[in-house]
């Protein structure tokens, strides 16, 4: 019936997208969903162009990055996708994910997201690990990165690139930058409190 996966994927999300009132949420995955999957590339990729055409404006595309658990993500990286798929991105981060990988448990605090990505993107899901309590970290870190954020609107440096301090930067964190030590540090205080909470409760 359809002369590609694209327009078959595209055809039927439009077609539930408008049965359903066409909502203010409405998310699509597609099969290339990140750089690497890409043939050959995100700017060549039939697949994507083909999306970027025949996609509803209304439907947000989730995104994950150059790869499937990307350790970098930036404004700049995710120009050229967006300027394919004519459209803002949803990114569905997997940084923490472990599903693939049960022996691990990722800890450490939200990183190697630049600032001033929010306001170029539609969206962001945290892919965690499968231990709930392992999540502690990853949520809390993400809150103050997300409020640095808000805070900051993203600020530029004078060459023009996006900057993110690193964890063990021992020069501390610029004024309305995130600083991902800062944030390990909160979010174990909090986490302390809330085990020290928890251990007093009756029958614990």
């Amino acid at each position: 019936v359809f002369p590609s996966l694209a327009q078959a994927q595209a055809s039927v999300a439009n077609e539930v997208y408008q049965e359903l009132g066409q909502p203010s949420v409405f998310l699509f995955c597609p099969t290339e969903y990140c750089s690497s999957l890409c043939i050959p590339s995100p700017s060549q990729s039939c697949y994507l162009l083909t999306l970027g055409q025949e996609l509803l404006p209304g439907i947000g595309v989730i995104w994950t990055g150059p790869k499937v658990v990307s350790r970098e993500l930036s404004a700049a990286l995710l120009e050229e996708v967006e300027g394919v798929l004519r459209r803002r991105l949803i990114i569905w981060d997997n940084l923490y994910a472990n599903d693939y990988d049960c022996r691990r448990i990722f800890l450490g605090p939200y990183t190697g997201r630049a600032p001033g990505l929010v306001p170029r993107l539609c969206g962001l899901l945290l892919n965690p690990n499968c231990e709930l309590q392992a999540n502690f970290i990853p949520i809390h870190t993400l809150g103050s990165w997300f409020q640095s954020e808000l805070g900051s609107c993203g600020r530029v440096d004078h060459t023009g690139t996006e900057t993110v301090a690193t964890v063990g930067d021992s020069q501390g964190p610029q004024e309305g930058r995130y600083s991902p030590q800062e944030a390990l540090e909160l979010a174990l205080l909090d986490w302390v409190a809330e085990i020290n909470r928890q251990a007093l409760e009756p029958g614990r």
